[in-house]
């Protein structure tokens, strides 16, 4: 069995990648679908977008808000929602966030 991997993002630093994945995991499930994201979730979820090899594309022109809804494309599930300011959305995923990157 290989070490663990911590994850550090701007608001808060997990010991493992597991601990990180059920942090967010929980945050997405305890939300209805449509529901919008609450501040405090939100500002833990635009720490974790940082890390999102896409992220000028998934951010745009800004962030107005956070939603949970329906995973795109036909995949099963739910996933969160960048709803932007020019009112566009985009859809990622908290798991493609935690991949290990270069800066880990």
């Amino acid at each position: 069995m290989g070490k663990p991997r911590s994850i550090t993002i701007d608001t808060r630093t997990f010991d493992k990648y597991g601990d990180a994945n059920q942090f967010f995991s929980a945050m997405l499930n305890r939300y209805p679908m449509g529901a919008i994201v609450n501040p405090a979730d939100s500002f833990d979820l635009a720490a974790l977008l940082k890390r999102h090899d896409e992220l000028a594309d998934k951010v745009g022109v800004g962030i107005d808000h956070f939603e949970v809804g329906a995973a795109p494309d036909g995949h099963p599930g739910r996933c969160f929602w960048i709803v932007r300011t020019d009112d566009k959305r985009a859809d990622f995923s908290f798991k493609h966030c935690l991949e290990p990157k270069p800066f880990d």
